[in-house]
C-alpha cells in the first residue's frame, strides 16, 4: 500500500451541529478522511448519545465526568473538536455565525423550524458564505404536510412501512434492529457533502442537500411498493422466511444462544443441503423436490435441518454449508465479531489511545469503515472530545477572538466545559445490566481475549 502524506479531506472543515447518531457518525467518518469536524453542543443540551438509560462506560468506570466516557458518543464523534455553544442566545449564534464564515460544511438534524427561526437557514447561510455546504438531516425533510413532526429513526420504521413486514407471521409488527434507519442516513449524509465538495470544485459555489430520513426508510420496502402499484398486493410478516427461497430460516446450533441462519435458493442448492446434512435421500422427495414443495413443507424441513445444527456450533454449521455452496451465515455477537478472523484482517477493528487524564487506556472501536484505498492508510485519527475541550482553541485560533472577549463569552456561560443538565444516567455495572436484561452477557476474560493483558 502506498501511503500518502494528505488525506482525501484535509483542509475542509465541517461544523457538525447534529446530535444523537446519523448525522455524527457522518462526520466521524469524515474526520477519519481528514477533515477537520468541530462537534458543536449546548451548555444545557449535551448529545444524548452522552447519558442516557443504558451507558455503557469502559471497566465500568463511570468516573466524575460520565457524559465523557460513554460508548455511543465515543464511536460516532472520534476524531472531533469541541466547541460548547449555548445557541438559544443570541450572542451564542452570533460566535456560531462566525463560525460558518470559516467554515466549508454545516451539518444539522434540527426540525427545520430551528435553523429558519435562528436565521441560519441555507438562504441566510449561502448570504454569509456563497461556498458554504449545508446538510440538513431530518425525519421527514424541509417542505410537506410531515416536515414539522420530530423523528426518530426506531419510530421511523413504523412510518416507512418497514415494521410492517417485519416480523412473525400472524404476530405483531416488529422493529428490524437498532437505529436502522439512523445508518442509512449516515452514508447518505456523507454522499451529500462529498458531492456537495464536487459540485463547489467544478462551479465555485455551495449547495443545500435536503435530506429526508423517511423516504430513505421506503428504499428497503420498495418491493412491497412496486407489488402493490403494479397488483395490488399488501406484503405480509414472515419471521425468517422468504417469499421465494425454501427452506430458509435461522437454525438453533450447539452452545448458549447459538444460531445459524440459511438460505436455499434453488434445487441445487438444496441437493447440496441434503448432502451436508446426510440426508440425501430428501433431495429427491416429492415432498421436496421442488421449491414450491419446499414452501408447502417447510415446517417438515425446519425440523430436519434443526436436528443436524443442533449438533453443531454455528462456525461448524455455517463453514460446512458454505463449502458446499448454501448460503449460510452464523449469527454473530459483539464478542464474536471482536474476535473475527475476517475483520481483524481488513482492519474495521481498531485501537484508539485515549489521554491519560481519560482514565480509559487504549480501547477498540467496533466499527471503523468498511472501507479501504488503495493510496492511503486511513484510520481514526483519535478519540472522541471530552466536553467543551476545545473551546478555548476554536475562539483563539480559528476565530481570532482576544482573550477579553472569550473570558467575557465564559464568564456570561455562554461556553461550557461541564454540562448543566444532563438525561438522566443509570450507573450500572456490566453485571446489573445482565440482571436487568439490558445486555445479554458479559465475558470475565474479555481483556485477555483482546490482547490487553
Amino acid at each position: 500500500m502506498i501511503r500518502m502524506k494528505r488525506l482525501p479531506l484535509d483542509g475542509v472543515r465541517i461544523v457538525d451541529t447534529s446530535y444523537v447518531f446519523a448525522g455524527p457518525y457522518a462526520a466521524g467518518l469524515l474526520c477519519d478522511l481528514g477533515a477537520e469536524v468541530i462537534k458543536i453542543e449546548g451548555p444545557s443540551r449535551p448529545d444524548q448519545t452522552r447519558g442516557g438509560q443504558a451507558v455503557v462506560a469502559p471497566d465500568d468506570q463511570h468516573g466524575s465526568d460520565p457524559w465523557n466516557r460513554t460508548s455511543s458518543f465515543n464511536l460516532a464523534n472520534r476524531g472531533k473538536k469541541s466547541l460548547v455553544l449555548d445557541l438559544a442566545r443570541k450572542e451564542g449564534r452570533d460566535v456560531l455565525t462566525d463560525l460558518i464564515k470559516t467554515a466549508d460544511v454545516v451539518l444539522e438534524n434540527f426540525t427545520p423550524r430551528v435553523m429558519r427561526g435562528w436565521g441560519l437557514d441555507y438562504p441566510n447561510l449561502q448570504r454569509l458564505n456563497p461556498r458554504i455546504i449545508m446538510v440538513s438531516n431530518t425525519g421527514y425533510g424541509h417542505g410537506g404536510p410531515y416536515s414539522s413532526y420530530p423523528a426518530q429513526a426506531t419510530t421511523q420504521e413504523a412510518t416507512h412501512g418497514l415494521a410492517a413486514v417485519t416480523g412473525y407471521r400472524g404476530g405483531t409488527p416488529s422493529k428490524a434492529g437498532q437505529s436502522f434507519v439512523d445508518f442509512l442516513a449516515t452514508w447518505n449524509c456523507m454522499t451529500a457533502i462529498l458531492l456537495g465538495l464536487r459540485f463547489r470544485h467544478r462551479f465555485g459555489r455551495g449547495l443545500w442537500a435536503d435530506v429526508g430520513m423517511y423516504q430513505l426508510g421506503c428504499f428497503g420496502v420498495s418491493e412491497y411498493v412496486l407489488d402493490h402499484i403494479a397488483n395490488g398486493a399488501s406484503g405480509e410478516r414472515l419471521g425468517n422466511r422468504h417469499r421465494q427461497y425454501a427452506p430458509q430460516g435461522c437454525y438453533r446450533c450447539d452452545g448458549k444462544d447459538a444460531w445459524c441462519v440459511i438460505s436455499v435458493r434453488d434445487d441445487t442448492e438444496w441437493q447440496a443441503l441434503c448432502t451436508v446434512i446426510e440426508r440425501p435421500e430428501l433431495a429427491h422427495d416429492p415432498r421436496y423436490a421442488t421449491t414450491e414443495a419446499r414452501r408447502l413443507n417447510h415446517d417438515a424441513i425446519d425440523t430436519i435441518i434443526g436436528q443436524w445444527s443442533a449438533t453443531l456450533t454455528k462456525i461448524e454449521a455455517m463453514e460446512r454449508l458454505q463449502a458446499a455452496g448454501v448460503p449460510a451465515g452464523a449469527v454473530l455477537d459483539g464478542r464474536d465479531l471482536n474476535l473475527d478472523p475476517q475483520l481483524n484482517h481488513r482492519g474495521l477493528l481498531e485501537w484508539v489511545q485515549f489521554p491519560p487524564e481519560r482514565e480509559m487506556g487504549s480501547r477498540r472501536l467496533i466499527i471503523g469503515r468498511p472501507w479501504r484505498f488503495s493510496k492511503t492508510a486511513v484510520k481514526v485519527r483519535g478519540p472522541a472530545p471530552k466536553f467543551g475541550e476545545h473551546n478555548r482553541e476554536v475562539l483563539r485560533d480559528i476565530l481570532k477572538y482576544d482573550d477579553e472577549r472569550i473570558a467575557a463569552l465564559e464568564r456570561d456561560e455562554l461556553v461550557a466545559d461541564k454540562p448543566k443538565k444532563m438525561r438522566e444516567m443509570l450507573s450500572l455495572t456490566v453485571e446489573e445490566q445482565v440482571k436487568m436484561g439490558r445486555l445479554a452477557y458479559r465475558d470475565a476474560e474479555y481483556k485477555k481475549r483482546l490482547g490487553m493483558e
